[in-house]
């Protein structure tokens, strides 16, 4: 039976999950068509022809950029991976750890069992993961490896203002020179669109809000035992002193005020199935880190479909943010949204 073409699966996707069909979306599920030239029903890797080995999809918040990689990432039959980038990053630094030497080398000659790398959520927060990969790309497409990258950021634009963003620059000629790079375009966010009335964000924080909060939480644990239990992330032990049956309740600062990061979130997403998440501040330019790090927790937990439950100063819409974070922060309000509403 021959195959149907990428885009008529993602039409019929879209018609399966009553999704809107969008002409900005389908233009480009037809650049990902040509990106994999699929002939005979056979999948002859990519075309060679136009020599890239990349294709980079960014734009704004909520718009299906990772519904559409997720599909193009399903419907090819090849050896592949998919990460989201922060997990790829701390992939590459703990294998540099146990690693002697040319541990840029050592790491892509794994990546070469993949055919295709998919690494969703692209983007550059520390000097770092800055300094080192432009090389490291540089060596992932000189060994052939195709890679699907999405962002909210264009290329250019990437650790935009960041410490020493010249020995950046690298990265950014190596991924322009290899890439497709297309944006998603659309005027609505659609995962705000779709909040329905299990919305989960309390707000502002005061005594009849707290009151309403905690029994959301009551009910939330009903009949579950109460337990302190104990994380290991490399030697560290991280307590989480509310457990409740994989529901965890945290305040934010615990999660955001401490020296935590990626790994540790990582390892409570595989922990919990629902988190609880009280006092999330006004942000500003005196809270940077601590709001950086809230970027990176809701990341995390939206990949890994983490339902909240959260508490705020503000409503989402006036909790503001660091301009140096402007648009990594519009994602994690979008997010915010989605992960406040799934069941």
């Amino acid at each position: 039976m021959k195959k149907v073409s990428f885009k008529n699966s993602f039409i019929g996707l879209c018609k399966k999950k009553k999704y809107e069909k969008n002409v900005n979306q389908i233009q480009i599920v037809e650049s990902l068509e040509d990106f994999i030239k699929v002939k005979k029903n056979i999948f002859n890797l990519f075309s060679k022809s136009k020599k890239k080995l990349c294709f980079y999809l960014h734009g704004g918040v909520g718009l299906g950029k990772t519904m559409i990689a997720d599909h193009f990432f399903n419907y090819i039959d090849i050896s592949k991976q998919r990460l989201h980038f922060n997990e790829f990053m701390i992939n590459f630094h703990d294998f540099k750890h146990k690693s002697k030497s040319n541990s840029i080398a050592k790491f892509v000659k794994k990546l070469k069992q993949y055919e295709l790398i998919y690494l969703d959520e692209l983007q550059v927060t520390n000097i770092v993961d800055a300094m080192i990969l432009g090389k490291l790309f540089e060596t992932i497409f000189l060994e052939d490896i195709k890679v699907l990258i999405t962002s909210n950021i264009k290329i250019d634009d990437l650790y935009k203002d960041g410490l020493q963003r010249e020995q950046f620059l690298p990265f950014i000629s190596i991924i322009k020179k290899n890439s497709i790079q297309k944006e998603l375009i659309i005027d609505e966010d659609y995962r705000k669109s779709s909040v329905n009335k299990l919305q989960r964000a309390y707000f502002p924080i005061n005594e009849k809000i707290t009151f309403k909060f905690n029994q959301s939480f009551r009910k939330l644990t009903k009949n579950k035992k109460k337990e302190k239990i104990t994380l290991s992330i490399k030697g560290r032990n991280l307590i989480i002193n509310e457990f409740y049956d994989g529901i965890a309740k945290f305040d934010f600062v615990f999660l955001c005020d401490n020296y935590l990061g990626a790994e540790d979130y990582i390892e409570i997403s595989n922990k919990c199935k629902f988190v609880v998440i009280e006092n999330i501040p006004i942000f500003n330019s005196e809270n940077f880190n601590q709001q950086q790090r809230f970027i990176t927790l809701v990341d995390i937990f939206y990949e890994k479909r983490i339902p909240l439950m959260i508490s705020l100063e503000d409503n989402f819409e006036n909790i503001n943010f660091s301009q140096k974070l402007t648009k990594p922060f519009e994602r994690t309000l979008s997010r915010l949204y989605e992960l406040t509403s799934i069941i």
